[in-house]
Order: structure tokens, then sequence, then C-alpha cells
């Protein structure tokens, strides 16, 4: 059913609450968990009919009762197309299949703007695109977004102000590519606008972004950089951080945490410039997690990695995934407890998690 415009579209004879207007009733349904959506919807098709409509997301958006759901992508030999997937809570955690991008890109960016994914280049059959998907969270439905200045693959990307910027994943070698090396997206009216970068910055590869305290941090094979859209300024990662970022990262309350090559979850803590390793979750977690992934997810750090292979009339291997609570203790020290670790999907051997985000619907 399509999504509707306003409430106020439910028929009469289909009223959400006996007794109580539209605008109230979707006030106090705004606000349950989306864990309990499945539910509500079993109750009448005016319920179902709401759940499905723009109004309600917009409305939960604005009393604050958002919740954080987990998407995954993931590739596999089995198909051509990467697989998108979604974490179910209830009845039990499970990641559930959702559309898969309509077309499959190695090396693609990903940035989450409201309640959207936006999926930035790639390239297939060694053929770099500047194609940009958009999967509306909402109603998990795919559509073409404006095509950036530049095509890319392994860019880097992130979200500031309400402006979604791409930088790097092609080689400055002519002058258009030089001048759109970067360049940021305004939402309201689909224009992408070059974003000047100097010389000495403007690397092919990027392999590690995030965003901190406004400022777009992106890792390249010669060093990282950061850009503060507020002062135009281009400014060189600090050495401690480059050194120590390895992989895909996510920032929690202001520390970037990531997955070390010695088997642990470190964060780094900007105020002393220094990595920490995250405590209290090591008996809790598999000494070595192969494809580690993670993610803010509503203040938590959610941990999704490749776990063991399953044996059985053909080979397969499990997703599993694990929320853990982190703070600093009275010393400083990073400390992590672990609220749930279950393996969530089964998949064929030697799939591979592609990206992992966090969106508030």
């Amino acid at each position: 059913m399509p999504p509707s415009s306003s409430p106020a579209e439910v028929p009469e004879a289909e009223t959400l609450m006996p007794s109580l207007p539209d605008d109230v009733s979707l006030n106090i349904l705004a606000r349950v968990p989306r864990s309990h959506h499945p539910s509500l919807c079993q109750v009448s098709k005016a319920f179902r009919y709401l759940i499905s409509s723009t109004d309600f997301f917009t409305t939960r958006r604005l009393l604050g009762s958002t919740d954080p759901s987990l998407y995954l992508t993931i590739r596999t030999n089995a198909s051509p197309s990467f697989l998108s997937f979604t974490l179910q809570n209830r009845p039990r955690r499970r990641l559930v299949p959702i559309r898969p991008i309509p077309s499959s890109c190695i090396g693609s960016a990903y940035a989450v703007l409201g309640p959207e994914l936006y999926v930035l280049g790639g390239s297939h059959n060694d053929v770099t695109s500047s194609r940009v998907w958009i999967l509306d969270c909402r109603f998990n439905t795919w559509r073409l977004g404006p095509s950036m200045r530049v095509a890319r693959e392994f860019a880097a990307a992130g979200v500031i102000d309400n402006k979604l910027y791409v930088m790097g994943g092609c080689i400055a070698d002519t002058w258009a590519r030089a001048a759109n090396w970067a360049e940021a997206l305004d939402p309201r009216t689909g224009t992408w606008t070059a974003v000047a970068s100097p010389a000495e910055v403007r690397e092919k590869w990027m392999h590690a972004s995030a965003v901190v305290d406004g400022k777009l941090y992106a890792m390249a094979d010669r060093g990282g950089f950061a850009y503060d859209p507020w002062k135009e300024e281009w400014v060189p990662a600090e050495s401690e951080l480059d050194n120590g970022w390895r992989g895909r990262a996510c920032v929690v309350d202001g520390i970037l945490y990531c997955y070390d090559y010695l088997g642990k979850i470190r964060g780094f803590d900007w105020g002393e410039g220094a990595w920490k390793v995250l405590k209290g979750v090591e008996k809790g977690l598999p000494r070595f997690l192969c494809g580690a992934t993670m993610v803010n997810m509503g203040g938590n750090l959610v941990v999704v990695w490749e776990g063991k292979e399953v044996i059985g009339n053909r080979k397969e291997m499990e997703v599993w995934c694990a929320e853990i609570e982190v703070r600093k203790d009275w010393d400083g020290e990073l400390v992590g407890e672990i609220l749930w670790s279950e393996a969530v999907l089964t998949v064929p051997f030697r799939s591979t998690v592609i990206q992992c985000v966090a969106v508030a619907l």
C-alpha cells in the first residue's frame, strides 16, 4: 500500500481509536517502540495503513521517539547481487532480508542522511560509477539519487549539518577531477557542488572515514586528514590516530572505536590523543573477529563479524552481532558491557559483510 500523506486520509469507518481524533491517536501510536510495530499492524487495517505512512515516521522524529535500526550489506558467492538485511529484534534477533540494491558495485561508499541510506559510486566490471542509490529505510525501497560530478570507488563519505560530503576514490589527473575531488550534496536541492581541496590531500583510495566533532576524517594510504566544512579547512590527522586506525570504525560519545590486528577493540580518545583498549569484553567475544564492522546504534557500540563455519550438507557460516554499552570509568579507561551477543544469520561460506549502518526510524 502506498504511503499516505496524512492520518486524516484513514477512512472514517476505520478510525484509529474510537472516541479519539486521529491526530491524537497518531501522537500516541508514534511513541510505541519500533519492535512492537508488527504487532500493531495486526490490530486493524487503519493501524497498518498509518504505520506505513510518511506522517507516522515524521511524527516519531518530531517527538524524539525514533529507534535505531541496523542495516547490513553482504556479498555472497551464491548471488551476483549484494544482499541487504535489517535486524529484527522480536520475537528473536535475526537479520531479515529486504529488497537488494538494484545495481551492485565494488567499493561503494555509504552514508546515512535522515531516514535514508546513500550508496555512492563503486565499480562494476572495472568501470567506475558516479551513480547514487538511495534506500528509504522507512519503506525499504530503492531509488536513484542525483549522480555525483565524478565517478568514484573506495571514497570517503560522511554527513555534517545535513549535507553529504564525499571525497577521494578518483585520480585527480584532469581539471574536472581535481576540482571535484571532494563534493557535497544538499538533499533539499538535490545538487552536488565542488568542495575546494589542496593538492596534497588528493589521494585516490580511502580505506576509512568517520565524522567527529563536525569534521570528516578520512584515512588514505599515505596518511589521513580532516575536513572542517565550517572553516573550509583541511588539516592532517593526528599521527597517533593515523597509526592506530585499522579498518571500519565508528564514533560513540566522541570516541572512535576500531578493531586492531591484535584482536582488540580500541578507542581513540581525542582529549588525550591516545588509543585505549576497550576493557570488560574479553570473555564475551571471540579472540579474533573476522571482518569486524562497527556502528553506533543509539549510543551503544554494535559489532558485526563473520563467524565460524557451519558444517552440514553445504558449507555455510554464521554472521554474529553484539551490542556493547561503552563508557569511561573514573580513571579515564574505556569499559564495555556486552548487552547481548548472538548469531543472527547463516549465509554461504566465504560470504563477506560489506557494510553496516544504523538508521533512526
